[in-house]
């Protein structure tokens, strides 16, 4: 396995990808316009783990000069619990410090327990006092 920032020749990949591994895929904004847009936005932002030329794992380490936001953290169904989801954390966790970050933060679906468990892995921990407020632009 081998990790590396996605390219916009990636794109229609990673999202049949998000389709097979990730939840809440059916969102607004989530198509290749949008994952595009990020790529040419921040070209390191959308990490890749990938087996050959399949893509197995990805992450959103998105930093916007003064917080860290993680997303789209991915692992395919049939490599779980193999060190992919760690070693995407790891990498973001990286980039955000070279980057100036001091924390990080990621949504996670509230029924999503799957994710729960990936998180808590990795050393994060819920907010309980926090809840997202989203308006569609």
């Amino acid at each position: 396995m081998r990790l590396r920032p996605a390219t916009n020749a990636d794109v229609p990949a990673v999202l049949v990808f998000w389709k097979l591994a990730a939840e809440d895929t059916n969102r607004v904004g989530d198509d290749a316009a949008a994952v595009t847009a990020l790529i040419d936005r921040d070209p390191e932002a959308l990490l890749l783990a990938l087996d050959g030329d399949e893509i197995v794992g990805s992450l959103i380490a998105g930093f916007d000069g003064w917080r860290c936001h993680l997303y789209r953290f991915a692992v395919h169904p049939d490599r779980r619990r193999r060190g992919i989801g760690k070693a995407l954390l790891d990498a973001a966790e990286e980039r955000f410090r070279a980057l100036g970050g001091r924390r990080a933060d990621a949504m996670v679906l509230d029924d999503n327990a799957l994710a729960h468990h990936a998180w808590s892995a990795g050393g994060y921990a819920p907010q309980p006092q926090w809840r997202r407020w989203v308006k569609g632009l």
